[in-house]
């Protein structure tokens, strides 16, 4: 891609967008700016803005844009930053545009089924508030304090992909603001449509590269009346896992299927300061079945059970109350924030696989950590292949600790690829994973990116340096 020359900030374009937003206090400059602004949630990317705009409107998003484009002002996007690969970090410094202020349920639309947001709202009050009205939003990643907007930033995925889908399958219609301050809309509340290019796919899943998101329609389903999950524990986790695709080639598909092992457990067992319902196996499968009777779920779930001690389970444990429900769950919530508080630092590796290489990429997980000399944790959603391995760095040395995950990352990356899968399945490639994205694709494929890349944004103001850029 060709050299881009960016303006550097001066006081006087900093007062004039005060002017564009009419509110000092949205406008941060010099000491206001937190140093949040200048990483993700993992960090390790870092690099700090020369100001922060908190946008409270599409029009606020227009007008920096449009200053932007104009002054060619380099612009990051970011929500809550609870990434976790330097998507929102502003990597040629310039402007920050907040949009987590715009956090607005705007219209709940229950003859299309259909609620359309700001992008601010967080994940776990837009679940709330569907659930209220016996709606229900399937999408589920992780972390609920994310917001919608960087949920369809990233394509998020989460625990009930492997029946419900990602953000994409509820993603209707968006209100996107071009690189050039233009305010577009792509889809809308149509079931079908076969007009063209889809223009709203392209931007989910785009990290904030070619448009910025102010409203999403997106799609929701009747609540369903009753949840009950399977805590299965086995003998090994080769054997847990190994089931899987039985259980998938079954015709029965639950909401959920998550494998973990006995020593990420304990690391949530101590942050949480709460014991976990089960001490017998090191190894389980936690599965999720819902509808809207328990005889129904449990009509669903028996064959489930059955399979699972056929192929060697130690016990089938029903969760069937809501506080052993609650505690399983909060126990899975919690993997990432307790293998994070286990260690000095951490990187991780979202990589995804198809369904029948699971056991294989775990054993393989497992196994690098002696010839990586890294502690390796690994839990993921074994229905769907989106496998997270995170490598800890304990009393490494930064030398040690940098060239041990270099090459650690290396050998998993290659592992997916020859298990023909892909680099990341839901946490986004950023500005953290751009090289292993280089290797994994044709030539082709990263052309035809940073060309899309340059017909939405020639300047390469948006985000720049992200996904398949140089």
């Amino acid at each position: 891609m060709p050299e881009y020359v960016y303006h550097s900030i001066e006081e006087t374009d900093v007062e004039n967008l005060r002017k564009l937003i009419g509110d000092d206090q949205r406008v941060l400059f010099g000491d206001a700016i937190s140093e949040d602004y200048s990483h993700d949630e993992l960090g390790g990317t870092e690099s700090w803005p020369d100001v922060v705009i908190k946008a409270t409107s599409t029009n606020d998003v227009s007008n920096v844009m449009k200053y932007a484009w104009e002054h060619a002002i380099p612009v990051t996007p970011r929500g809550a930053g609870t990434g976790l690969v330097g998507s929102c970090v502003p990597m040629e410094h310039g402007i920050v545009l907040d949009l987590s202020l715009m956090n607005h349920i705007l219209e709940l639309d229950e003859d299309n089924l259909t609620l359309t947001v700001e992008p601010g709202v967080l994940l776990m009050e837009l679940a709330a508030f569907v659930e209220e009205h016996d709606l229900f939003y399937p999408p589920d990643p992780g972390e609920k304090s994310a917001t919608i907007g960087g949920n369809i930033s990233t394509n998020a995925g989460g625990m009930r992909a492997v029946k419900y889908g990602v953000t994409r399958d509820f993603v209707r219609g968006l209100e996107v603001v071009l690189p050039n301050g233009d305010v577009v809309e792509f889809g809308g509340k149509v079931v079908k449509n076969s007009s063209g290019y889809d223009l709203k796919d392209l931007i989910i899943g785009s990290e904030g590269t070619l448009g910025l998101v102010t409203k999403a329609i997106l799609k929701l389903l009747p609540l369903p009346k009753k949840a009950i999950s399977l805590l299965i524990p086995f003998p090994s986790l080769e054997a847990a896992i190994g089931t899987v695709p039985l259980i998938i080639k079954s015709k029965t598909i639950p909401t959920a299927i998550e494998f973990m092992q006995r020593e990420v457990i304990e690391d949530a067992e101590e942050y949480l300061g709460k014991a976990f319902p089960d001490k017998q196996s090191d190894a389980y499968l936690l599965l999720k079945f819902d509808g809207n009777s328990v005889e129904e779920i449990e009509a669903a779930y028996a064959n489930v059970a059955k399979l699972c001690l056929e192929q060697g389970a130690l016990d089938v444990l029903i969760s069937d109350t809501e506080e052993r429900e609650e505690s399983i769950w909060k126990a899975r919530g919690a993997f990432l924030e307790a293998i994070k508080g286990s260690t000095t630092y951490m990187d991780e590796v979202d990589m995804v696989v198809p369904r029948n290489c699971v056991n294989e990429m775990v054993e393989y997980l497992h196994d690098l950590q002696k010839e990586a000399g890294l502690r390796i944790k690994s839990f993921g959603h074994a229905g769907d292949g989106n496998l997270h391995a995170y490598m800890l760095k304990d009393d490494l040395s930064d030398e040690e600790w940098e060239a041990r995950v270099k090459n650690a990352m290396e050998l998993v990356y290659k592992k997916a690829r020859e298990l023909k899968g892909q680099v990341s399945g839901e946490h986004g490639i950023g500005f953290a994973k751009k090289p292993y994205l280089q290797e994994s694709l044709a030539t082709d494929n990263i052309e035809l990116m940073n060309g899309i890349k340059r017909v939405f944004d020639s300047k390469n103001i948006l985000n720049p340096h992200k996904i398949a850029q140089p």
